[in-house]
């Protein structure tokens, strides 16, 4: 097939590129490199099965010329990062909500089968001892910026699948747990990456808030993996799926476990919220994922330790000196 990945230069899209070249697949890379970047597809320059355009998601004719030469569409492209949701809303919300409505809707004009990639933010403050797909929504006030992210992707989930539903558009839908790897990094406010970076540095590893908050975090070849079994199984359509890892986790365990992992001499510092972000930030205390659904119906699980993922990224920070 050839596949639309947009998003494709950014961490997960990327190795979700390298993944369908490996099947045989040919894909077009849709990406404005705001938070894309060129070294994460380098090692793809010249293939005659990569096409990379530069472009916005929320260009209507730009993407929808796009989407009319392709089998399939993988839509990716978003502004994630709490860092990032935070320092600029509007054009977070924008990218997200009219990205989405443009893409999708191209690809019902055009028949083009689709795969979303939500979040698990989805599930805002809810702290259920695992989220199930079917589980409430419990976000704070809509003026708290904090929330935006999740507002904005649970109206690309609805705009999915009520293509499916209305128009007959094959869509899947996946909510993404924590998912870190190498070409992650910790600029727009990823844990894992950023506490390594530190810890390589020999800095202070900074923990915000209580550091009691857990989560759950899973290796971004795992997420590909699942991503292309759903994608595979007709099934899948019409339906919404968590994918993540296994092993809940202090952020301060997690900190010490970076620390142990790279031999760091860093110790550990706490900041509050407030300090870290903006005044009146609200975070969730506990965030984890019930993947039964999948695993009922494909089979996928995650087979990376928490340990592989810290290595990985450690190693990869080594070699690249990337933070």
């Amino acid at each position: 097939m050839r596949v639309l990945i947009t998003g494709g230069a950014g961490f997960v899209g990327s190795h979700l590129a390298d993944a369908l070249l490996k099947r045989g697949d040919s894909v077009v890379i849709y990406d404005d490199f705001s938070t894309g970047r060129e070294s994460n597809i380098a090692h793809l320059a010249g293939r005659p099965d990569v096409t990379v355009v530069r472009g916005d998601i929320r260009d209507e004719l730009h993407v929808n010329r796009v989407m009319g030469r392709v089998d399939a569409c993988f839509h990716l492209a978003a502004a994630v990062g709490v860092n990032l949701i935070v320092e600029e809303p509007l054009r977070s919300l924008t990218t997200n909500i009219r990205g989405s409505e443009v893409v999708l809707g191209a690809a019902e004009h055009f028949g083009v089968k689709t795969l979303v990639t939500s979040t698990s933010e989805i599930y805002g403050k809810n702290t259920s001892d695992t989220l199930r797909e079917t589980d409430d929504r419990i976000l704070g006030s809509p003026l708290k910026v904090r929330w935006t992210y999740s507002e904005a992707k649970a109206i690309e989930e609805a705009l999915a699948y009520t293509l499916w539903e209305q128009s007959g558009l094959p869509t899947v839908i996946t909510r993404l747990f924590n998912t870190v790897g190498p070409r992650q990094t910790g600029h727009y406010g990823m844990v894992v990456p950023r506490f390594v970076s530190a810890a390589l540095a020999g800095e202070p590893v900074t923990v915000y808030g209580t550091g009691e908050q857990t989560r759950v975090f899973c290796h971004v070849h795992d997420i590909v993996a699942g991503l292309l079994t759903l994608w595979d199984d007709e099934r899948a359509h019409g339906e919404v799926f968590n994918l993540g890892g296994v092993g809940e986790i202090s952020m301060n365990a997690l900190a010490e476990r970076v620390i142990a992992l790279t031999n760091s001499s860093s110790g550990i510092t706490h900041i509050p919220y407030e300090e870290a972000y903006e005044p009146g930030f609200e975070d969730m205390q506990r965030r984890v994922p019930a993947t039964d659904k999948v695993k009922e119906l494909t089979g996928w699980q995650p087979s990376r330790t928490l340990d592989d993922i810290i290595l990985d990224v450690a190693e990869y920070q080594r070699s690249t000196g990337t933070r």
